[in-house]
């Protein structure tokens, strides 16, 4: 299962200047935003959730929510995701993998999800 998103980071700094950090518990977590160094980083990582959500095939909403999804980082500054019990159970997965890039004014992230139910290609 694959999920894709894109954020111009200029529309996270007007949130950012206008909410302040209210609205980045809107979708992260303390621990998430303590990982935080800029605008552009908090829409990497809103890329990531949203195209975690998209992996999944339900965006976000009742079957995943925002804290369903957790972003650390490895010792090397890699982002990595981990999934709450509920959506691995729910959705059967088994590994994730994530790639995150920022080219001028955007963010942009790609998730791969894989699950034991993912079906194989259908044939006609």
């Amino acid at each position: 299962m694959l999920g894709i998103d894109l954020i111009k980071t200029s529309r996270m700094q007007k949130l950012l200047n206008r909410y302040n950090e209210r609205f980045l518990l809107k979708f992260l977590t303390k621990d998430e935003i303590l990982l935080i160094k800029s605008y552009k980083t908090a829409a990497g990582f809103w890329a990531i959730k949203e195209a975690t959500a998209k992996a999944l095939g339900s965006g976000i909403g009742s079957e995943c929510r925002f804290s369903d999804i957790f972003i650390y980082k490895t010792t090397k500054g890699a982002p990595k995701i981990a999934l709450s019990q509920r959506v691995v159970t729910k959705f059967q997965i088994e590994e994730a993998s994530i790639s995150l890039t920022h080219d001028g004014e955007y963010a942009i992230a790609v998730v791969a999800l894989q699950s034991s139910t993912t079906n194989k290609i259908k044939q006609f």
